[in-house]
């Protein structure tokens, strides 16, 4: 499956000659997210300056076009059997965490997963540039919601946002997106919790342990992850990717991605932990006093940023190939794999009956606004799965 970004050559050369801009990407650090981050305030401020920014879009030139971009396995890759397995693994995960999510109760967890889920869904949108290798990376985020949200419910988030994707969006294979669900979220949520995020917050959060939790645990889940999809791909059988090769490819470009991945993750975490500390999952006793923002301030903070990211950032998202695409196209020299058989054909015609927005568009256009759309209506989309499927199945109950 393919998603379309605008590309970044075109589109810089036309930034950098207008003024309305330069606030954003002459300095990083005055960027709305890093604002947010040091400033909850002032990064209020300077996120209504870039909705403001947005207007000036429609001066847009003919020449800042949207590249094709694959971001989730694709059903090419997997054959029917490998797809049944990880379908079965991943439901197993899914049945203990829910069950383990209603032992817990913890109500306000709720609107932490509508918000997160809206936040992870916006900003896998971003891909960035992984300067040097014409390659690009995107957030998994399984690590950055599990340290809100604990292991269980952030697995089920995580869920609620790759279902949305693959449906509405044609994102990722429908017969793969078991193996998406296991090899973006599961990773991520429970060894990224489990085995780094709480033993290291064990004694109470800091900058540095979150930072050092963060990039480790974002490294070794993606490391994991790239590896599962080499694998689930050799188990497979279906396509002529020789299994050393490929993975001497994905790994290393995925061990960068993850680095990049592992400093936004620490940098929201960070923002979160100065906002409104107890929302971190997982940490042990700390002298912190109360943060700077309430609850729902925070969880606003965050529901901007979703909107921001997903309605006008993406615009600007890396032209170039992600991982996974890079390494398909310098193995076998494409990344448009075919696969026939009546279970490829069933899965790609529900896909074109479900998804809405294929490509995150509008169909058969490539207008800016198409984009903007697919990423403000995705996150609302998650939003609504998540917090209705919390209601609708009683994840949770209210104590009497």
């Amino acid at each position: 499956m393919s998603r379309k970004r605008r590309s970044s050559v075109g589109l810089q050369s036309w930034i950098t000659e207008k003024n309305n801009f330069r606030f954003f990407i002459g300095d990083p650090y005055g960027s709305p997210f890093f604002c947010v981050c040091n400033n909850p305030m002032g990064g209020l401020r300077r996120i209504l300056r870039l909705i403001i920014l947005l207007q000036v879009m429609a001066e847009m030139p003919d020449n800042v076009k949207r590249g094709e971009k694959v971001m989730h396995m694709a059903d090419a890759l997997v054959s029917p059997a490998v797809a049944g397995t990880m379908y079965a693994l991943s439901a197993v995960a899914a049945g203990v965490s829910v069950k383990k999510v209603r032992e817990e109760n913890d109500t306000k967890k709720i609107p932490v997963m509508g918000v997160m889920g809206a936040f992870v869904f916006a900003t896998q949108m971003l891909n960035f540039t992984i300067p040097g290798t014409g390659s690009s990376g995107h957030l998994c985020g399984g690590m950055m919601v599990s340290a809100l949200l604990g292991p269980f419910a952030g697995f089920l988030t995580m869920i609620g946002v790759l279902l949305v994707q693959c449906l509405l969006f044609a994102d990722g294979g429908l017969l793969a997106l078991g193996c998406n669900v296991w090899n973006m979220a599961f990773y991520g949520c429970f060894l990224g919790s489990l085995v780094f995020w709480k033993p290291i917050m064990k004694n109470g959060a800091s900058k540095v342990k979150i930072i050092v939790a963060s990039v480790l645990g974002c490294i070794i889940t993606l490391q994991l992850g790239a590896f599962s999809v080499s694998l689930e791909t050799l188990l497979s059988g279906v396509s002529e990717l020789p299994f050393g090769v490929f993975v001497a490819t994905m790994q290393p470009i995925h061990l960068a991605i993850g680095a990049v991945e592992g400093l936004i993750t620490a940098a929201v975490l960070i923002f979160v932990n100065e906002a409104r500390p107890e929302l971190l999952w997982g940490v042990g006793t700390s002298d912190k006093s109360d943060g700077r923002l309430s609850f729902k301030a925070t969880i606003a903070v965050l529901a901007i940023a979703a909107v921001v990211c997903g309605g006008g950032i993406s615009l600007y998202a890396s032209a170039d190939p992600d991982g996974l695409e890079w390494s398909m196209e310098r193995v076998a020299g494409t990344a448009e794999l075919e696969a026939d058989g009546g279970a490829y054909a069933s899965a790609e015609s529900i896909q074109e009956t479900t998804s809405l927005l294929p490509d995150y568009a509008f169909a058969g256009s490539d207008s800016a606004l198409g984009t903007s759309f697919s990423g403000i209506v995705g996150g609302l989309v998650v939003v609504g799965l998540t917090v209705g499927g919390c209601l609708l199945f009683k994840f949770f109950k209210k104590n009497e």
